[in-house]
């Protein structure tokens, strides 16, 4: 389906551009939330007369995404999870969850669409991300995710947290030094007969 574009999208293309996309995509996102106009003559003249308006609305919009920049880079995203001895969660850290963190920390409403997460937390650490406040204003972010504050502290001054190793190795020679306590009685046993 070919559409005009009222709004800068990514990946997509700029105000006034006509891109051909998929009607799916052009029914279902980009009509119903006036981010095109279908491609017919009519459309053309009507949206070459509200392009002004349209440009300065995108302006206005970019402009207040930038004065949210510094709000939203000092904004502490620190998510406190339940986890197993491994590190991972139980249950996940999506984008949902971080725009309603950014929502209660930094006073900045964020739709989870703009939340450029990738694919969801599962383990704990410090993960990279970003915000998209506007198609033109992009601000990377930090998510610390831990079980309790003092291991975000301990992630907040770039030290990395190990999980489950020494258990593991413990339980791994304990084992090891039973089994060489019995072949010893066994030995004996046999020397004896």
């Amino acid at each position: 389906m070919k559409v005009i574009l009222t709004e800068k999208i990514n990946k997509l293309g700029n105000i006034g551009d006509t891109v051909e996309v998929k009607t799916g995509f052009a029914r279902n996102y980009l009509l119903p939330n006036s981010k095109a106009m279908r491609w017919t003559r009519e459309n053309v003249a009507l949206f070459e007369a509200k392009k002004a308006e349209l440009v300065a609305r995108q302006e206005a919009a970019k402009k207040s995404a930038e004065k949210n920049v510094d709000a939203v880079k000092n904004a502490k995203l620190h998510m406190i999870r339940q986890a197993g001895d491994t590190g991972q969660l139980y249950g996940s850290v999506s984008t949902r969850d971080i725009a309603r963190m950014l929502k209660e920390v930094a006073n900045i409403a964020v739709d989870s669409a703009q939340v450029m997460l990738g694919s969801p937390i599962k383990s704990i650490g410090a993960f990279d991300t970003k915000i998209a406040l506007h198609p033109d204003v992009i601000v990377p972010v930090k998510v610390f995710v831990a079980q309790t504050q003092d291991e975000i502290e301990a992630l907040v001054a770039g030290k990395v947290l190990t999980f489950g190793t020494k258990k593991v190795e413990e339980e791994v020679e304990e084992p090891v030094a039973a089994e060489k306590s019995e072949e010893k009685s066994e030995e004996k046993a046999a020397d004896a007969e």
